[in-house]
């Protein structure tokens, strides 16, 4: 009777381990690569928590952040406003809503309002007198995943689009894969044309454009570095490396008043875990099972900024290392002698003086 038990007990146990191989392994969602990402480094004043909070309370979780020609301040919330600040005043107004609980970067227009990115959606305008969708489809299938977007002064609207595979759902399986699903479009308005600028990318995030629109910056969150493509000079139509090895994956990056860049981090893995996105098995059981990835990704555990010169150097990072006033920081604009800070994780936008006397 004993040893039937034990042989029983023994063929379910099997049959158990047989079954969540299976289920692990070929139904996994995921074709992953290893994936070395570089420790985060922290710095001792923890100066993000000396943030002003702007909106405290009426803002959800504003991705990215800008600051128009007139100083007015706009944010794309989750739940599809875009709400904006006027120059020295406390008021947010609700500006307009799209129907969408989607939108992520936003950037000014040349010729006035903004130009809105919607994960789902694709691309809007957005006026005074209203908004409207401008780029759904690209090359007769749906745009989806525009992350970021940026408008020259010739027109172009350059945008990344982070993943081809994933949605921003579950953009963390996209991480776990950490194959090149991403690229960055150029739209021109006047022939309504897309053509590939940079394909397979591991998801590119935030664009830029240096001073001199001489070249534009995408930010490659998985591999925590930035690529430069030239737009002109002897480089034209060559990429090459800006900069690299990160403490954080890049999120989305604006240009300063000086020329140089600021860069939000994002935290991929928990402090001493990155460890697990080297090892593919590791990485298939948490695509497999989101609650066990929950308990070792990074992004709400802390906050940094960096600003980054000309020559790819950091020139300052500040960071709010545990977490305590901000987190998940995915914007940083400068405008004034400010830093307005967009985040995934808020209810409002930071303002961080540059200045300590302020």
């Amino acid at each position: 009777m004993t040893s039937n038990i034990i042989a029983i007990s023994s063929t379910l146990v099997l049959a158990v381990i047989v079954s969540l191989t299976v289920q692990i392994f070929y139904f996994s969602p995921i074709d992953p690569l290893p994936l070395e990402i570089p420790p985060s480094s922290s710095t001792p004043e923890n100066k993000l928590q000396n943030i002003i909070k702007l909106g405290e309370g009426v803002l959800k979780n504003p991705e990215d952040v800008c600051v128009d020609k007139e100083g007015t301040l706009y944010a794309a919330t989750r739940d599809g406003w875009i709400k904006r600040l006027a120059r020295n005043n406390e008021v947010w107004e609700n500006w307009k809503h799209i129907d969408s609980n989607t939108l992520l970067g936003i950037t000014t227009s040349k010729d006035g309002g903004l130009i809105v990115c919607d994960v789902e959606k694709g691309l809007f305008k957005v006026t005074e007198d209203g908004f409207s969708l401008f780029l759904s489809q690209v090359n007769g299938s749906q745009l989806s995943f525009a992350d970021d977007v940026i408008e020259a002064s010739d027109g172009m609207i350059y945008f990344s689009v982070a993943s081809t595979k994933f949605a921003l759902h579950n953009w963390h399986l996209d991480l776990l894969e950490a194959r090149p699903n991403g690229q960055v479009l150029k739209y021109n308005p006047y022939t309504k044309e897309v053509d590939i600028v940079i394909d397979q990318l591991h998801f590119p995030n935030g664009v830029a454009l240096s001073k001199h629109e001489d070249y534009i910056l995408v930010t490659e969150t998985w591999k925590s570095r930035v690529l430069r493509y030239w737009l002109d000079g002897e480089k034209k139509g060559k990429t090459d490396i800006f900069i690299e090895n990160l403490p954080g994956g890049p999120d989305n990056i604006n240009l300063a008043p000086d020329g140089s860049f600021w860069i939000a981090l994002i935290q991929l893995s928990g402090e001493g875990l990155e460890f697990v996105h080297k090892y593919k098995g590791i990485k298939h059981l948490l695509a497999t099972f989101p609650r066990l990835y929950d308990m070792v990704h990074g992004a709400t555990r802390k906050a940094t900024i960096v600003n980054v010169g000309t020559h790819g150097n950091i020139i300052t990072m500040f960071s709010d290392n545990n977490g305590k006033v901000v987190n998940f920081v995915t914007s940083a604009i400068e405008f004034e002698g400010h830093v307005y800070l967009g985040s995934l994780n808020s209810n409002f936008v930071g303002k961080l003086p540059l200045n300590s006397s302020d």
